[in-house]
């Protein structure tokens, strides 16, 4: 009905208490209709992540991150709504600087207004962004002050995207366009591409995206519905528009088109529990695809926006090429298709273009209450990656099986750990415990 439709679109804002939004109806008999009213209670959803260390030679190494999810630019010369910035128009403001010494250092803007125009769901979301990777050891493997800019890649882009709500099949569907840019700078830098240590790449593409959000409950912890996504994502062909790569930089402008989709579907199992019946099991099973391909047979897969699988997306080399971090629960970062090869501390030099993800998890919370939303899980996962179809195997993946908790605070957002073993690490006259693996995100949950 309206009125359920309506509670969840409150809930879904991220503003309110989603177990304290209730409807008042109040009918009125002379002319048959009905007055509604909400009671809701208010919530701060405003995020901080902070961390830091120091030592080691390598300088300065931590987080400082702030997102403001009810900003206002119309508000800001009303200071009565500067709380401690303009607030009241539901609009998203996120700045973060992440530096690990010498070694690396990110900064990134980025502003999202929900409701273009004022009228419908239609969202404008424009993004800015830096990086350094720099090659921080002298040849005798020490840190050092001067290497890290002689021998650096620098990336720096923008995107702009613009979401609009569709009416077909339903309003809960949405057709997400983006554009976006980055450029990358190497400087006597051989750990990227080999053969090349200089130049200049530039990444220009626009992307696609269908999505069907229908959910139920919290976003953090949704108690049913469903997620999908397909999307794609294409550069120009530029061989075939007469602009072919140089055999110095084979990269100058890469060519690609990139294909993803996600389904995500939440059931609620058996009764619900506690004082005000928000204790239910919640299974959740989701499916993942990816794939990305080349307009011209003659020339490689691009390196850029593949597809980095294993761990829990921290042990990320930064993400510096744009790759999709697609997490594998009870596996270290792998580059290779044999599910039974899966070394320990191994830093791929390539990422794969195809890859398959299945999960299923039971999850349990055990508060719903929005100043500390905390629940229990035990996951069984699937997931492979290969280089070509030819190798391309969907019946052979890594599979795993564990238990996680996860906990979220408003003001710090995430905080994650999930202990899984690798049943294809299992090794017959090796320990067990050799196959277990503990993972930890912080943040936000990867994919």
């Amino acid at each position: 009905t309206d009125i359920i439709r309506t509670q969840r679109e409150l809930g879904q804002l991220g503003f309110f208490n989603p177990e304290k939004i209730t409807p008042n109806v109040v009918p009125n008999q002379e002319n048959g209709t009905v007055d509604i009213s909400w009671g809701v209670e208010e919530k701060s959803n405003d995020q901080l992540e902070l961390s830091a260390g120091f030592g080691g030679g390598i300088g300065l190494t931590g987080t400082l991150g702030i997102t403001f999810n009810n900003f206002s630019i119309n508000n800001i010369f009303n200071k009565k709504t500067w709380d401690p910035l303009p607030s009241g128009s539901g609009q998203k403001l996120s700045a973060r600087i992440q530096s690990n010494g010498r070694a690396y250092r990110s900064y990134n803007l980025s502003f999202t207004e929900p409701w273009l125009g004022g009228k419908k769901r239609n969202s404008f979301s424009v993004s800015i962004f830096s990086t350094k990777y720099a090659n921080a050891y002298n040849n005798y493997g020490q840190y050092c002050k001067t290497c890290g800019d002689t021998s650096f890649l620098r990336t720096i882009g923008f995107g702009v995207s613009l979401g609009k709500q569709l009416k077909w099949p339903d309003d809960y569907t949405s057709l997400i366009t983006s554009f976006n840019v980055q450029q990358y700078y190497l400087k006597n830098y051989a750990n990227i591409f080999q053969g090349i240590r200089n130049g200049t790449s530039t990444n220009i593409s626009l992307k696609l995206a269908l999505a069907r959000s229908a959910t139920q409950g919290s976003p953090i912890f949704p108690t049913g519905g469903s997620n999908f996504l397909v999307s794609g994502q294409f550069t120009l062909p530029y061989s075939a528009l007469g602009i072919k790569p140089s055999d110095a930089n084979p990269y100058r402008l890469p060519e690609f088109h990139k294909w993803r989709l996600n389904g995500e579907y939440y059931v609620p199992l058996g009764l619900a529990r506690g004082a005000d019946k928000n204790q239910q099991f919640i299974l959740k099973v989701a499916a993942k695809y990816g794939f990305i391909g080349r307009y011209n047979n003659k020339l490689e897969i691009s390196p850029f926006e593949r597809f980095q699988l294993g761990d829990a997306g921290l042990s990320n080399n930064f993400a510096i090429l744009g790759y999709d971090i697609i997490a594998h629960r009870g596996y270290p970062v792998y580059s290779n298709s044999n599910p039974k090869i899966n070394p320990e501390n191994v830093t791929p030099s390539q990422f794969f273009t195809i890859f398959n993800k299945y999960t299923v998890e039971l999850r349990y919370p055990f508060s719903t209450n929005p100043s500390s939303t905390i629940y229990g899980l035990a996951f069984f996962e699937a997931a492979n990656g290969w280089y070509d179809f030819k190798s391309y195997n969907p019946f052979k993946l890594r599979r795993s099986v564990g238990v996680g908790m996860r906990f979220f605070l408003p003001m710090f957002g995430l905080l994650g750990f999930d202990y899984g073993l690798g049943i294809d690490r299992i090794e017959t006259g090796t320990p067990i415990k050799s196959a277990f693996k503990f993972t930890f995100m912080l943040g936000q949950e990867p994919e």
